[in-house]
């Protein structure tokens, strides 16, 4: 696979959209050139290192034996190039050995990284999030032995949640800690779909485990989390962890999603008992943002790779370049990366400057959003390849099977419909909401009529939602997010074009105002379905 990191339209999306530059006073040594730096030697390592064993990855896949998951070829010299580089710390404590640089910087680096090969890029990801774990509540000593392994790379890690009888509803879990005379737990039971779960780039992975202290309270109020590695901590023993399947999936081959078995598991308590919710929680959000900005980078693969295939077939004595079908298709996916690069790395930037309220708003839209984006981009991708398209020889295909995961991951986008209304819009009455409403208005102006039409549709759907009942909103939920995210991709888009007069930019925001925008305000008879259209269905 032939990937360049598209470091112009990163630097406009971070710059331009998301404002990056208002963090001066909180990251003051990072500027212009060091920038620049990051992000050309991150997309140096995209397309020299992981993209060339993106494909022979999908095809080889990884083996279990012995209990131990061997990666796929290729992967342990790229693991160790990318450790070399100090990608893991950026945004880490430099307390512990990281470079203390602004989450959004960050989220760009793995953009590459996840558009050169997501499969490879599962392994850091999963591991910044139990950085973050660990860094809001681990105890002194957990910091002290965890967190300079796992930011410098050498040892990864996991989030232990899934089971088989419980997915979303983690309330159902049954694995259990029993409490031990020295402080610790014995962990017992089986977590499901854990993404490099066993692998053998890492001399030690760390799990965080979600299970129920015995004598609990029943439900999700009587869940705890642990912290379990793979090698114990006082001897360096193998720890009674396993792998004991691995499964067989659509895509995202060359990433292990494992079945793990915990018989009597030495664990620690991270947190407070039954509070492990909480530090589940926090994980989530920065993995949910980040499975966003998956959405993103195997959208721009796919676009990549589309581009380059219609500038050099030709159908019907042209190029396919220049149907205008295929144009359209192109155009489509070029605008919508751009709104849902921006919408991520605003949220990313929301996060560094400390604005939770513009934070927690964005996530479920970034998420979801981004996702149901790169599952669309890589479907139009293979609509231009044409039959090329469909089978595995013409590569556009990997680019779906690999998105395809990235609406489930964390929370389905359903789940974050719910989240967005019955968390984000009824905790605050709408607050955070028209705030962002009221910012979008003085971004449109008066010289943007599709963007503010649509601003109007998002306040009317959000005064609907506040005055619904719980059924009715519910049923409209999913289509609230669509309306909020093109919104908010527009707004951004805007407010770029403002500050960068860049022709290529122009040209995207053009054509995300006359589609996108333009069908925003019909979204809201889809809000107002109701419940009892969906009791039509017989089931």
């Amino acid at each position: 696979m032939s990937y360049a990191a598209p470091i112009a339209d990163m630097r406009f999306a971070l710059e331009a959209c998301a404002d990056l530059w208002r963090l001066r006073d909180r990251y003051p040594d990072l500027d212009a050139d060091t920038l620049a730096a990051i992000l050309d030697g991150a997309g140096q390592l995209a397309s020299e290192t992981l993209a060339p064993i993106n494909r022979s990855g999908d095809r080889a896949g990884v083996t279990l034996k012995d209990d131990i998951v061997t990666a796929a070829p290729g992967f342990r010299e790229a693991y160790e190039a990318f450790k070399a580089g100090g990608w893991q710390d950026l945004a880490a404590d430099p307390a512990y050995g990281g470079q203390g640089l602004p989450r959004a910087v960050a989220l760009a680096v793995m953009e590459t990284v996840h558009s050169a090969n997501m499969s490879f890029g599962l392994l850091p990801m999963l591991t910044l999030a139990a950085i973050e774990a660990i860094e809001t509540h681990g105890a002194p000593d957990q910091k002290q032995l965890y967190l300079e392994k796992l930011i410098s790379g050498a040892w990864s890690g996991t989030m232990n949640l899934t089971e088989p009888q419980a997915g979303s509803d983690l309330g159902a879990l049954t694995t259990k800690a029993t409490p031990q005379a020295d402080g610790s737990y014995a962990i017992t039971g089986q977590k499901i779909f854990i993404t490099w779960g066993e692998h053998d780039l890492a001399p030690n992975i760390i799990h965080l485990v979600l299970a129920r202290i015995e004598g609990a309270p029943t439900g999700s109020k009587g869940i705890s989390m642990f912290i379990v590695p793979k090698f114990r901590d006082e001897d360096g023993s193998r720890n009674a962890v396993r792998c004991i399947g691995l499964e067989e999936k659509m895509g995202i081959h060359a990433s292990p999603t494992c079945t793990m078995a915990y018989e009597g598991a030495t664990g620690w308590l991270i947190g407070e008992e039954n509070r492990g919710l909480a530090a589940m929680f926090t994980m989530m959000n920065a993995a949910r943002l980040n499975v966003g900005m998956e959405g993103v980078a195997v959208a721009e693969a796919a676009y990549q790779k589309a581009l380059a295939y219609a500038r050099e077939r030709k159908q019907g004595g042209a190029l396919i370049i220049e149907h205008p079908d295929v144009r359209r298709m192109l155009m489509t996916m070029r605008a919508k990366i751009q709104a849902a690069r921006a919408i991520c790395y605003a949220t990313a930037v929301a996060a560094d400057a400390g604005d939770k309220a513009r934070e927690d708003l964005l996530t479920p839209i970034a998420k979801a959003w981004s996702t149901d984006l790169g599952v669309e981009a890589a479907g139009l991708g293979v609509q231009i390849h044409g039959g090329m398209g469909y089978v595995e020889q013409g590569g556009a295909a990997q680019f779906y099977r690999d998105a395809r995961i990235a609406p489930i991951y964390e929370g389905t986008n359903g789940i974050q419909a719910i989240d967005l209304y019955s968390r984000k819009l009824l905790g605050d009455r709408g607050e955070a909401m028209r705030v962002l409403i009221e910012e979008a208005r003085a971004i449109a102006g008066s010289g943007h009529p599709k963007l503010s039409a649509a601003i109007d549709g998002l306040a009317e759907a959000t005064d609907y939602m506040l005055g619904a009942s719980q059924e009715d909103a519910l049923a409209g939920a999913h289509a609230y997010l669509q309306l909020a995210g093109d919104v908010v991709g527009g707004m951004l888009l805007v407010k770029g074009a403002a500050r960068d007069a860049n022709p290529d930019q122009a040209g995207s925001l053009r054509f995300y105002a006359r589609t996108v925008l333009a069908r925003a305000p019909s979204r809201l008879a889809e809000i107002r379905i109701g419940a009892e259209v969906l009791g039509d269905f017989d089931t």
